[in-house]
This record gives structure tokens, sequence and C-alpha cells, in this order.
């Protein structure tokens, strides 16, 4: 954290008031170097990874010039993903709480085209999408950008891996060459360089280091000798004991089957990879950040943007192809001040990989024993949470203080064990502890939210 609080900032007294009350009160240091930047509407390059602060920090430079009365879209957010794409429009939302009549419409494929040609006609401030979808509504001429004063890319880095650059390039030859334009990318390779010099003016540069370390991040490096990968990673899960684990491979093939092969050992396990459906994408995602599902299997791309607040164990099922991957992947956990443990699992072939990890890293790799399969013995740790799903949303007026009432009604049950609770247009999720889900659903279904009887079942 950073000694430099919001308050010394010129931000408007409603997104102040609104850093308050989220008890947000100390920049972090991506914050705090491209805010005044921002604010004073220069062009901003920075390097920061995810957990850094950097939505924050975009979010409230669009929100602090967004002037609500002109009903024009003024922003535009581009990611890499959908996932990461509504973290963000989420994020936007929950900062502009305190602004009225604010709208943010996030444009991302993977949902039916029609429902956001309807939101499209009746406007936007901000939009939040993915670089084929928002080019898709600007060539159908159904997005109009000629009002646009800034345009933020997002993982600029991952966006160019994914090979939206001719995605981008067209995006761009739409938007107002007299705006600001913010460049976030966790790293500030050849091609990333390249497109800033392409699109911004003199912009001033940020380069935030990670905000995980050696002191919060165990690593720890095992040789497969002859072991099948997937014995190796129940190996893992059974010695470790984690209440949360991503797991990641590096194809899609790969993340399936060992997903299908801890199912089939009792594993509470969901896979996360770009062939599943939308909608399977969400629940895996929503379940394990609810900590109603322990293992998550996921490739890179799927995985990108995931924002767990805390997790326990990340394993390579192989490494990754290069060491700033490898970065990424085992920041995800040791956050926030947390202690976590990253496992690497080794082949013979993989020591052109592990010299470039000791060299850029500066790290001592010694390569030690899987457990003995003795630890097999240990039952797994079950998910402390399930999720229940609600058939009614925001369309139906419902908030969460509503679910909440209708939980812990007559103390039925104790506000404590009420997880987190996610609100879409139709449908909504709430978590709630595994040793009261059945008198939960229950309640849910028997009781009434603003008057309404809703359907309600476990997810």
């Amino acid at each position: 954290m950073s000694d430099q609080c919001f308050s010394q900032l010129a931000l408007p007294a409603p997104l102040l008031e609104c850093l308050t009350s989220l008890e947000y009160h100390d920049m972090t240091a991506v914050q705090a170097q491209s805010l005044p930047a921002i604010l004073a509407g220069q062009d901003v390059i920075a390097q920061a990874k995810t957990g850094s602060g950097k939505t924050a920090a975009f979010a409230l430079g669009l929100l602090a010039k967004l002037d609500v009365k002109r009903f024009r879209i003024q922003s535009l957010v581009l990611c890499p993903t959908r996932e990461l794409a509504e973290q963000v429009a989420a994020e936007i939302r929950k900062l502009a709480r305190n602004i009225h009549n604010i709208k943010v419409l996030t444009l991302c494929g993977g949902v039916p085209t029609r429902s956001q040609i309807v939101s499209l006609e009746h406007g936007a401030h901000i939009i939040v999408g993915t670089p084929g979808r928002v080019l898709d509504h600007l060539q159908q001429q159904r997005l109009d950008l000629s009002n646009l004063t800034t345009l933020v890319l997002d993982e600029a880095d991952r966006m160019l891996e994914m090979g939206f650059a001719d995605a981008l390039n067209a995006i761009l030859a739409e938007v107002p060459a007299q705006r600001q334009t913010l460049l976030f990318s966790a790293t500030f390779d050849k091609a990333v360089r390249q497109i800033a010099d392409n699109i911004m003016q003199s912009p001033v540069t940020v380069t935030v280091a990670s905000p995980h370390t050696q002191s919060t991040i165990e690593q720890q490096f095992f040789q497969l000798d002859g072991t099948r990968r997937a014995d190796a990673v129940k190996l893992l899960l059974h010695q470790f004991q984690a209440a949360s684990t991503v797991v990641f491979c590096n194809t899609k093939r790969e993340t399936q089957d060992l997903a299908d092969t801890l199912m089939q050992a009792g594993v509470s396990v969901m896979a996360l990879h770009g062939d599943l459906e939308q909608r399977d994408r969400e629940h895996a995602l929503l379940k394990f950040s609810n900590n109603s599902v322990s293992v998550l299997v996921a490739t890179d791309v799927a995985a990108r943007g995931l924002d767990i607040e805390k997790l326990d164990l990340v394993i390579n099922y192989q490494l990754a192809h290069d060491v700033a991957t490898h970065t990424h992947r085992i920041g995800r956990t040791g956050r926030a001040g947390n202690s976590g443990i990253a496992c690497s699992l080794l082949s013979p072939d993989d020591g052109q990989k592990l010299n470039a990890l000791a060299e850029q890293l500066n790290l001592e790799i010694t390569a030690r024993p899987l457990p003995a399969n003795t630890v097999l013995q240990q039952s797994l740790p079950e998910p402390a949470m399930q999720t229940l799903q609600i058939d009614g949303g925001k369309k139906h007026k419902l908030r969460p203080a509503d679910i909440v009432g209708a939980l812990t009604s007559n103390n039925s049950i104790a506000f404590a064990d009420i997880g987190k609770i996610q609100l879409l247009d139709t449908v909504a999720f709430v978590a709630v502890s595994r040793n009261v889900a059945k008198q939960a659903l229950t309640l849910l279904n028997e009781g009434r939210m603003k008057g309404k009887k809703y359907r309600v079942w476990r997810l």
C-alpha cells in the first residue's frame, strides 16, 4: 500500500463518499502513480498485474470526468475476455453507486446479440466489452463512438496474444482522434509497445512491481519420475488440504480430461476453458468464487481476470510456455498479504523452461519427490458453501437485502452463514454455509420476497 489517500485527489464528492463507504482509503501503488495523470487528462501506460488495483484506477478516472446529463457513450473499456469485462463493469458500477442515472453496458461474445441491440437503442454512458463483439456492433452501425472521450485497453498483452490485433485496429479507426487513451498491461513486449506508439499522445508511463513477493508465495517443484500427472495432482491435493485450488493446464483438452478424472475420484472440481458453453463457464467461476467448489482446473486464457480474494494453492499441471505466464499463474495466490503455495510438476524435458525461470525470477530451483501415496488416506476438505439459484433478479426489483432478509427472518439462519450474493437481470445467486443449505433452500422456496414466491434450487 502507498501512504497516499484517495482524499488527496481532486475527485468529485460522490466518488470520495463511495470510496469511504467501501473503506477504500489508501491508494495502491498503481493508483497513486497513475491517477494524478489520468485525472489531468493525460494518456497513461501502466504495466501492472491483476490484483494491483488497476481497475479502480481507470474506473475512477472515467467516472470523474463523466457528464451524466450527456446521454452519449463517453468511455469504452476493451477487455480480452467476457469474464474480465463483467468484473470490470461490476467494479465501475460499484464505484458509481453514488452517481445517479449512470448506465454501464457490457458488449461481449457468448450472449445473444439481440438483447445487446435493445440495450444500445436505449443508450449508455460507458461501454465495457470484448474487441470482437464491439467491432461487430460498430460494423453493423449499432454503436456510435463519435462522442467518446476516453478509451481504455485493459490487459492489452492478452488481447494481442488472443489474436485481437486486427479488431483493435478496426475499432481504433472508429474512435475520435482527440481522446484520452489508457493502456494497462501485465507485460510490455514489442507488440504492446508498437500499439501504444501508434495510438497514444505523449503518454505517462507507470511501472508497478508485482504485488506478490517471494515472501508471500512459496514455490515448490515436484519431479514426476514416471507418475501420471493426474495422479500427481491428486497427491498434492491430499497433501496440502487446501480449501481452494486452481490447477493450470496448457490445453483445453487436458483441462477437461483432468477435471473429469478428479471428479471420478470424488474431488469437488469444475473445469474452465474456451470450449465450454458460456453458461457453464459462468457457473464454474461463480461456484469457485463462492467457495462452493474446491478445485478449478483452467486454461490460462479462461482464467484471465479470475478474481478470487483468497486462493490457497496453485498447481501447474505443466510449466507455462513463458516466464510471464508462470508469474501470472502463481500470482493468483498469496494476495492481499495472505500466504500461498504454488506447485509445479516437472518432467525431464522441462530443462529449458526451468533455466529461464531460475534466471529471470532469481530462483534456486530444487526438484523434490512427490508426496507418498499414504497421503491419499486423508479425506479432502468439503467446500464450505453451497450456491443457490433464485428464479428472479434485477428486473423483478430484487435486492441483496431482500435475499438476506428472507434467510435471516425469525433468526432462522445467521448472517455469518450467508456468503456472496450476485444479482443478474432475471436470476440471482446466493452462497450459504453447507450445513444450512437445506434449511436455506426450504426458507427461500416457501417464503416470499417483495411479496412474491420464487423458485430456488441448488446450482
